[in-house]
């Protein structure tokens, strides 16, 4: 069997999908995507056509070491994203030539549902109690929000009463059996991270994410000095050479390599043995599309320390199409008791809607973060 063709799809609401073919008539689908530059990671699947068309696409990982090692010039978001979207679509073919989930390719699964988290609120939150009552009653355990808005180095305490307060009706609004998430989003900087990690201790808060941003993963020590809350980062960390610092320095409680950014199937797979030696969980980061969610699965299925999944259902992200809106089943997603049962169709699990897939790409999308200042007019972390 040889790849014969690799495909790019620009679908809203803010994705990119690629199809890889085979002359054995065996397609396999990936989500090779950075938020907001779709086209340039794009490019860079294009670039890596030139290497493995003709290749047997059952030899991954030859043709993720070569991917990586013999161009030099490697890592980062763009070039990782890349090589993650082609091995999601390397091992759906796999999986479908052998007629099995991915999951049993990686030894079987080691539970048969994940836990999931909905997202409350958007970029600024508000009303999020009664979001999360709303995610509670339908079935959800745990769900997650953002912190803060703009904030500065040194910012006034008003701001993050302000997040104090929210988080604080969202625990009284779903009680103490509901994890809650905070995402710091890499907008607060360090002096004002250690003072927010200490004032929300008295939620008990399932993790905050990205504390600080991973440039700055040193001062992960101090902030945990101050809270006995768990540590999550790693959705803009690439590689297992990114990870292994940070879970030698021992200050992270939950890893969250993205599926779509961090190498793909064949690397997060290594990223999650790596955390489990050092007694680390691993939430992987999935506020994007169906094969990514599908994705992260198959690594939730077999990684002993994955605890919690994220998923994009209703995200404030997905203004047009959302999670389900690509597949010919969307009941393989079928969340129950803040659950989601593993997929076990072979491959990937999932059937993309390629008719419906062609006609979204024709509309595509241009999704761009927003630019946020500060009162000062200065640029603020989004």
């Amino acid at each position: 069997m040889k790849i014969t063709q690799i495909e790019l799809f620009v679908v809203p609401p803010r994705w990119l999908f690629v199809k890889v073919s085979t002359d054995a008539g065996l397609v396999g689908w990936g989500e090779p995507v950075v938020e907001g530059h779709a086209e340039t990671v794009a490019s860079a699947v294009r670039e890596i056509e030139d290497f493995i068309v003709g290749k047997d696409p059952s030899r991954i990982q030859d043709l993720w070491q070569m991917l990586y090692r013999a161009r030099f010039y490697r890592g980062g978001a763009v070039m990782m994203s890349a090589i993650a979207g082609i091995d999601q679509a390397l091992w759906d073919i796999k999986g479908k030539a052998l007629s099995v989930p991915i999951y049993d390719l990686l030894g079987g699964a080691v539970r048969d549902r994940m836990r999931v988290y909905s997202w409350i609120g958007g970029d600024r939150p508000a009303d999020v109690a009664q979001q999360a009552k709303d995610r509670v009653a339908q079935g959800f355990t745990a769900v997650k929000m953002n912190a803060t808005d703009e904030t500065h180095f040194i910012d006034s305490f008003d701001k993050l009463e302000r997040v104090l307060e929210r988080v604080a009706s969202v625990r009284e609004a779903v009680g103490s059996a509901v994890g809650i998430g905070v995402d710091f989003h890499g907008r607060v900087h360090k002096p004002m991270a250690k003072v927010l990690g200490r004032e929300l201790e008295p939620f008990h808060l399932m993790f905050i994410e990205e504390p600080v941003l991973p440039e700055h993963n040193e001062a992960l020590r101090e902030i945990a000095a101050h809270t006995s809350i768990p540590i999550a980062t790693g959705e803009r960390m690439y590689s297992r050479w990114d990870f292994k610092n940070l879970l030698a320095e021992g200050v992270v409680d939950v890893l969250q390599p993205d599926l779509s950014h961090a190498g793909g199937i064949t690397e997060v797979f290594k990223i999650a043995a790596m955390a489990e030696a050092y007694d680390v969980a691993i939430a992987p980061h999935c506020p994007l599309g169906p094969i990514a969610l599908a994705a992260c699965l198959q690594i939730d299925a077999v990684a002993y320390n994955a605890f919690i999944q994220e998923q994009s259902l209703g995200i404030h992200y997905n203004v047009g199409n959302d999670l389900l809106d690509y597949l010919t089943d969307p009941g393989v997603f079928a969340y129950a008791d803040g659950f989601v049962p593993l997929p076990t169709a072979p491959g990937l699990g999932i059937t993309i809607n390629e008719e419906k897939v062609r006609e979204a790409a024709q509309r595509g999308h241009r999704w761009r973060n927003p630019v946020w200042r500060r009162e000062d007019g200065s640029i603020a972390e989004w």
